[in-house]
């Protein structure tokens, strides 16, 4: 008798390095890698429980003594604009949307070094290479798009907002955007997600990925401005809630040893989804 066996990945810790959200702390990730023809299973799987994808890896922080690092998604079905968000969306609407395979352009470096330069000079990215950028565009086992975001037509148009997006099989992961910094008035950053709601919405998928909010971080902090935000803490997801309630504050006793860790995370079956 043939048995089906759950997919055994090997996970790892990386070395600690500083953290790039709060000042004076040591970051340190739980890791696997992403790759056959199970990957997409997992990658839904793991993203359920924190995890956020990285070309052809999936991580989660597991930081020796701080919890602060959550993952945040958006309930679609319960979203409402707050008005400043009403009023990104209506600066955003003359916006030509276009997804695409991932596959990385030139203009698209362009505009992803002109963001880094403008507000992230001093971030982990910032000495990255158009071929570093070709593989975090390219590397990927998945279902993803490249979501454009155009102004203006024919010979004038312009790229103005770029997000690197992955399908999950319960909504989607916003794995990486930037867009124009000339443009930062205009709330761009705020109408990508926005309008990642409305593609989630029109697709039936409940849930918009945001990555990790970090309570403290004043880069991070925009993502507890949206409505219907939950984060997963303690194994489980909950509503945000008041985001003046959550500490960043170091304990030794703030995470599970890492074969704990390991234990608790819930893997896919097998066996081939069927068409």
């Amino acid at each position: 008798m043939r048995h089906t066996l759950p997919i055994a990945p090997q996970f790892y810790v990386t070395a600690p390095q500083p953290c790039p959200y709060l000042p004076g702390r040591m970051e340190r990730k739980l890791f696997t890698s992403l790759q056959g023809e199970y990957a997409e299973k997992l990658n839904d799987a793991l993203s359920k429980q924190g995890f956020r994808r990285s070309q052809n890896v999936l991580y989660r922080p597991s930081c020796a003594e701080c919890s602060a690092c959550l993952s945040a998604r958006i309930r679609v079905a319960d979203f409402t604009p707050s008005k400043s968000q009403r009023r990104a969306d209506r600066r955003g609407g003359h916006l030509v949307r276009e997804a695409t395979s991932p596959w990385a352009t030139e203009d698209q470096y362009r505009l992803f070094r002109a963001y880094l330069d403008s507000r992230h000079a001093d971030g982990g990215m910032a000495d990255m290479d158009i071929f570093e950028f070709a593989a975090m565009i390219e590397e990927t086992p998945i279902r993803s798009r490249v979501i454009e975001y155009t102004a203006g037509e024919g010979d004038d148009r312009t790229l103005a907002a770029v997000c690197l997006t992955d399908v999950l099989d319960d909504g989607l992961s916003m794995v990486y955007s930037f867009y124009d910094p000339d443009l930062a008035a205009s709330s761009l950053g705020t109408y990508v997600i926005l309008d990642h709601i409305r593609i989630a919405k029109e697709a039936g998928l409940p849930y918009v990925y945001l990555g990790y909010w970090v309570p403290g971080s004043p880069k991070m902090g925009y993502k507890a401005r949206f409505s219907a935000l939950e984060v997963y803490r303690g194994g489980t997801w909950v509503e945000l809630g008041d985001p003046d309630a959550y500490s960043s504050d170091t304990h030794p006793l703030s995470t599970d040893p890492i074969a704990e860790q390991v234990a608790q995370i819930s893997l896919p079956d097998s066996r081939p989804t069927k068409g």
